[in-house]
């Protein structure tokens, strides 16, 4: 009889709507071993690919995690995509899931490049940030993830400066790479917190892969944990690629972690959800426009109101 599988391999559309939830659920459910693949010519057909032990997921286990993940489509009015599974051997995972990561460039010259590939020639003049994608999300594939990245470089092009000098505070780091791109592009250091511990040493461990660990500070915790270590001086750019509600829940606390000139670039929110947000924002002396948008998902740039 041949041996069990040593892995399950599960398959679904990405919708842009839901990728930002399941790749948040399937985390909290244990499960790290995600990739988001999609082919360069056509980045709206994405495919949310997950490894998970034999051992750990019979049928039954199986079909509570379809039943779990069902929810998360509800609010937009769809149904979760067929969760499509194979068998998977212990030798064959691991580079299963390297495959589906390759270097990507984003924005005019920015290159996000997993930490195992040589940078390719073409890209050789890109800014370069190394990643270990899977230890926590947020590898720039996310339409969220890019706008912010696209608006950091549109930012640091607007001034001769760039970004030199600035102090920058993430809120939501994730794994880093938004604050590692600021730095890159020029900004003197980085304050990042995180409510995840993964998220807390991902963002550690590619600040470290990039050589930038004397300039990033990195905390478990929300905007209280943040405003303690600007030490009482907020940020001159503020980022955070979260979800809205959880924005208009921190937004009464922004002044502590931006200052009054500073500049605020807010995702993980849906454009339809932007004019709430605006006036939440405006509530608390925020001005905010909404200044891109990708598949649905907008990005927010907010400014104190003079």
């Amino acid at each position: 009889m041949a041996a069990a599988p040593g892995w399950w391999r599960l398959e679904l559309a990405s919708l842009p709507e839901l990728e930002e939830s399941l790749l948040w659920k399937l985390a909290d459910l244990g499960i790290a071993r995600v990739a988001v693949q999609h082919r360069p010519e056509t980045p709206s057909q994405r495919q949310l690919i997950a490894w998970l032990p034999a051992i750990d997921w019979p049928e039954l286990e199986r079909q509570q995690l379809a039943l779990a993940l069902a929810p998360l489509a509800e609010p937009f009015g769809l149904a979760l995509p067929p969760l499509r599974w194979s068998q998977q051997a212990d030798e064959d995972w691991s580079l299963s899931w390297k495959q589906h990561w390759q270097a990507d460039p984003v924005g005019k010259g920015l290159l996000i490049l997993p930490a195992w590939l040589p940078c390719p020639p073409e890209h050789a003049e890109r800014r370069l940030i190394a990643m270990d994608p899977g230890s926590a999300f947020g590898t720039g594939s996310h339409p969220t993830t890019r706008l912010c990245l696209e608006a950091l470089e549109l930012l640091a092009a607007m001034t001769q400066e760039g970004l030199a000098g600035l102090r920058v505070a993430d809120l939501g780091c994730g794994s880093g790479v938004l604050g590692l791109a600021a730095l890159r592009l020029g900004a003197a250091s980085v304050a990042a917190v995180d409510t995840d511990s993964l998220a807390v040493r991902a963002t550690t461990d590619n600040a470290a892969l990039n050589g930038l660990t004397p300039q990033v500070r990195v905390q478990l915790g929300s905007v209280e944990a943040l405003a303690e270590l600007l030490e009482g001086q907020p940020a001159d750019l503020l980022l955070c690629n979260i979800l809205a509600p959880v924005i208009q829940a921190l937004c009464p606390a922004f002044n502590t972690v931006l200052a009054a000139n500073g500049v605020g670039l807010l995702s993980g929110l849906l454009v339809d959800q932007a004019p709430a947000l605006q006036l939440a924002l405006r509530d608390e002396g925020w001005q905010a426009e909404l200044t891109a948008e990708q598949s649905q998902w907008g990005l927010m740039t907010i400014r104190r109101v003079a």
